[in-house]
This record gives structure tokens, sequence and C-alpha cells, in this order.
């Protein structure tokens, strides 16, 4: 039962209008407070079609709008306010939810479509640190979203597998590198060596010009160099691959820049047939259609190619090999220009497929401030944020819950869950600033609490001696409806979490359904041998239900038992 589509349909029966149901359901709003109503219609936009005062037409539908359904209608200022008989429309909703399970709340307007994801994206020897944490979990749930709402996902991570700083690394292992430390801990080792090459260039200038050297011998296929590179990078994968199961996130591609090495003269060419390159200060580039934006840098003076390049002949091997409907590309908003650019020159070459691709820009993480960055040290390593968490979620259950079974799986669960879930709580464009306290607090607006929660109503359903299902003949009082009305808005908080492509709409739709049921729990005694107890344990299980559906579209587990 959507009672936005009920209500909507109504007013389309009394209205005399060009509107469609969709026009008037879009409009339909869940008022912020209670008294004013379950759902409320406004009607600024009918009184400008209709020359007639919103506060007038809103009296006029008040009175004519009727459904089994309303227990009251009425009208206060321009909107039409509707409260619903808690009893009819709760069985239909709750009874939906039970009957759908994991299916409620999927839509289909994405059938038959296909979306790629650019996202994660670390580079090759150096950490995983807090600032791919965000371009990896956001992407990841909105590739979650996008399957629930009937779409094909392709993840790729296009890791940073190129460029000059592979050859100042590969300076740095020739000068300073022990290959014996390497192999017992490659991504520290290397990291450490990366480090060193910086301090010593601020003193000696001419490494900077070595390490171009270097990666100009990788370039031309070098035996050595290249064998060095593809060591790094093997190690590398390993120690990432480690980190994403912890995550629970898995790719389609693996595919990184170098991939694309072989590629890029084909961009070249067609941007030449099309006379579009033009010579800029020696560098060969695209004019673009917003005087706003830099010209698109293609060719540097050298002849050498740059980011744009790749990230040209990247679009089109994946609108080729996948035939994308949309390309969303996760990356930090710092790479706002970058993207337009890109998008720019496919769309002068004539791409109408180019309109379908979307930078999702992001936040940073900050540490005191600042940006983190790994040449100078300021960063902080992801694996170690979530080791901590772990620990942390370990220590709490043997204080609390001593005898858990799978205590070891649970701690893992709830610790990866809490880092995952405070960044998925804040509105992706915002910078955080990095807090282990903050982000390991296991009260509040957590992933804890939520998964908490969840626990609590399967710990009722256990104890109720759970049958394979309740039926709900509906419940009357004023603690249940809220928090049906609060599993009402599953549905269209998937769709609405998609299309802003915001998993954050989805992290506090959970936190106000979780209130909402603690407060029902607080204050009711569910397990009560009276004839509406059945009602209340499939409220119970609706909401549970609910509540691991929105989590696993975050990327997050919920154990049954904590």
């Amino acid at each position: 039962m959507d009672l936005k589509s009920a209500l909507a349909k109504e007013i389309k029966s009394q209205i005399l209008s060009s509107w469609t149901e969709e026009d008037i359901y879009t409009l339909i709003e869940t008022p912020k407070h209670t008294h004013l109503g379950d759902l409320a219609f406004p009607c600024f936009k009918l009184a400008g079609e209709w020359k007639k005062a919103p506060g007038e037409i809103a009296a006029d539908l008040a009175g004519t709008l009727c459904s089994p359904l309303f227990t009251n209608v009425e009208a206060v200022g321009p909107y039409v306010n509707i409260r619903f008989d808690s009893k009819l429309a709760g069985k239909e909703i709750v009874s939906s939810i039970l009957a759908q399970g994991d299916q409620y709340g999927t839509h289909s307007f994405g059938k038959g479509k296909t979306v790629v994801l650019d996202m994660s994206s670390p580079n090759i020897a150096k950490p995983f640190s807090m600032g791919h944490l965000r371009s990896t979990v956001i992407g990841n749930a909105i590739a979650n979203l996008a399957e629930k709402c009937g779409y094909e996902t392709v993840k790729i991570n296009y890791i940073g597998d190129w460029g000059t700083q592979f050859g100042k690394l590969i300076v740095a292992f020739k000068k300073w590198g022990d290959e014996e430390k390497v192999k017992e801990n490659p991504i520290a080792e290397l990291f450490t060596l990366y480090k060193r090459f910086h301090e010593e260039a601020v003193q000696d200038p001419s490494l900077e010009e070595e390490g171009r050297k270097a990666f100009k011998l990788l370039e031309d296929g070098d035996e050595e160099i290249t064998g060095l590179w593809k060591w790094f990078k093997s190690e590398s994968l390993e120690a990432f691959k480690t980190i994403y199961t912890l995550l629970g996130v898995n790719f389609d591609s693996y595919n990184g820049e170098a991939f694309f090495n072989d590629k890029m003269e084909e961009i070249v060419e067609l941007l030449q047939k099309q006379e579009l390159l033009e010579i800029s200060q020696g560098a060969q580039v695209v004019w673009l259609e917003d005087e706003t934006l830099p010209p698109c840098l293609i060719k540097k003076t050298d002849g050498a190619t740059l980011y744009a390049t790749r990230d040209l002949a990247a679009a089109l091997y994946r609108q080729r090999v996948y035939s994308f409907d949309e390309a969303l590309y996760v990356v930090g908003q710092e790479q706002t220009v970058h993207f337009k650019q890109v998008k720019g020159v496919l769309e002068k070459l004539g791409f109408e497929w180019a309109t379908s691709m979307k930078h999702i820009p992001f936040g940073l993480y900050l540490k005191d401030g600042k940006k983190m960055s790994t040449r100078k040290g300021r960063v902080i390593l992801l694996e170690e944020v979530l080791a901590e968490a772990v620990a942390m979620a370990s220590e709490n259950i043997k204080k609390k819950n001593p005898n858990l079974k799978e205590a070891e799986a649970v701690a893992r669960d709830v610790g990866v869950g809490a880092v995952i879930f405070h960044d998925l709580k804040n509105d992706r464009l915002n910078d955080i600033e990095f807090s282990l306290e903050h982000m390991l607090t296991f009260e509040g607006e957590t992933g804890p609490y939520l998964q908490y929660t969840h626990a609590r109503a399967q710990s009722i359903l256990r104890k109720a001696g759970t049958p394979s299902s309740y039926a709900f003949d509906g419940l009357e009082d004023s603690a249940s409806w809220e928090v049906i009305k609060q599993l009402r808005l599953f549905p269209e908080t998937v769709e609405r979490a998609w299309k802003s492509h915001a998993p954050s709409i989805l992290a506090k739709y959970l936190l106000d359904l979780a209130k909402s049921f603690n407060s029902y729990y607080g204050n009711t005694k569910i397990i009560n041998l009276d004839p509406a107890q059945d009602s209340r344990l499939a409220l119970v299980s609706a909401a549970a239900s609910l509540l691991s559906q929105g989590l696993n579209l975050l990327g997050i587990e919920s154990p049954d038992e904590m």
C-alpha cells in the first residue's frame, strides 16, 4: 500500500486539470510535525493554474476528498492535511512488508539499464588511507541502491598504476630499498621510500629529473623497471583486496590507468580528424564551449599524454564494452573541473552518450583541518582504523554479552559498520574532520545503534518463539502508528537516495526508523498474551526487516545478536 498513491488518485478524481496522478504524487508532502497529519497536499501550483487563492482551493478540496482510508481531511491555510485510519492503512503496509520480504521497496524503473561506477581507485604502492574510504563506501552504497531500483551495475576500480610517481618510487627503491623488507611489509616499506624520495628531493632537486627518466624507461618497456612496477602493483592489489573483503566491497573490473596506455592514440586521432586539437604554448589542447573552463590539455609539449587523455579513452572503452546508460564517477569534488573538461571534449566529438556521464563529488576527510597528504605523511591508514574499531567492538561485546556466539564475526560487523556509517550519515558534499572518538562511539546516531536496534527486534521475536510468519490485523495505538509511518517511507526513500546519489538520505531514514521503533518498544509490552500480540510481533518483524535491508544497502551487516 502506497498511501501517497491512494491520496493522489483521490485528488485526481476531484480536480479538473491536465495533471496526472504522478504530477500530484510528486507534490504530496509528509508534514514535519505529527499534529499536522500524515500527508499534506499543497495547493500553490493549482492556484497558479486556476488563478485562485491556494487557501480557497484547499478549503474546497478538503470538502470533497473521501476514502475509507481517511479519518480526517482538513484545510490548513494552503494545505490539505490528511490523517489515515491507522488500523486499516497499517494492515496494508505491514502485510506488504512481510509478504514481500527483501523485495519490499524494490523498483523496476532501472530494469534493462546499466550503470557503470568508477569508484575507490587508490594508487598502488601507497597505503589505503582514510582518504579513499569515501569513494569506496559511497560508490558501493550507490551501486546497491541502483540494483534495488532494477539497474545492472558495473563497479570499476580505476587503480592509479601509472604516472611519474612510479619513476620516483623506482629511483627510491634502487637507492635505498631493501628487497627483503619490501617482501615482509610491502605497502608500509614502499610508502616509507616514497616519503623519503620527496624529503631528499628538497635538498637534491636532481632527484626529480631521475624520477622522470625512470618513468620514461617504464613507458618504453625497460625490462628491469617494468619488473619492479609489476611487483609493486601485485603486492598493492593483494593488500587492497584484504581491506575490500573487510569492507564487503567487490569490483567487476580492476582496469587501472596503465590498461589504457595503448588506447589513447585513438582519442588523439579522433580529435585530429575532427580538427579539434589546437597548439597552445607548444601543447595540444581542445578549447571548450564553456568559456569558464580552461582548455582541456591532451598532450604536453614533450608529447606525453595526460589524465584527461586517459579518461577520454577509458570513457570510450567503457561505453563500447558495457553500453552504459549512466556512468558515475565517484571522485572528490576537487576534480569537478577535470570531469567537466572530459565530458565537454566527448560532447564536441559528437558522442551523445557523454550526457549520461555524471561526476558524483564528495568532500574530504580532514586531519586537523587540513587535507590528508600521502606525500607529506599526513595520512591515517584505513586498515588501522578498521582494526581499532573491531577491537573496540570486541571489548564491548566481552563486557555486555560475554557468552555471545560468533563474537568475533559480530565484532567485525559492528566495528566495520561503525566506520562505514560514520561516513555515509554525512552529506557526501561535506568535509569530515577525522575523529576516531566520534567514529567509534557506539551510542547515538551510529551504525552500532542501528545494528543493536535490529538485534533487539530479533531478540523479541526469538523470545516469542518466532513462527514462520505473523498476521497483522491492525493496531490502533499512536506509538505503533509512528513506526508504521516510518515503514511506509522506505520505498520512496530508496528511490530518492538513488536519484540524488546520496546514501545519507537512507542513513538518516534508518535513524528515524530506529528511534520510532525504540520508542515503541520502550512504551509497549510486546509479548503480552492478548489478541493483539501477533500484530505487535508482526510490526517488530517488519521493522527488523527494513532495518536489515537498509543497512545492507549501505554496505553494513545486521547481526541478529549483539
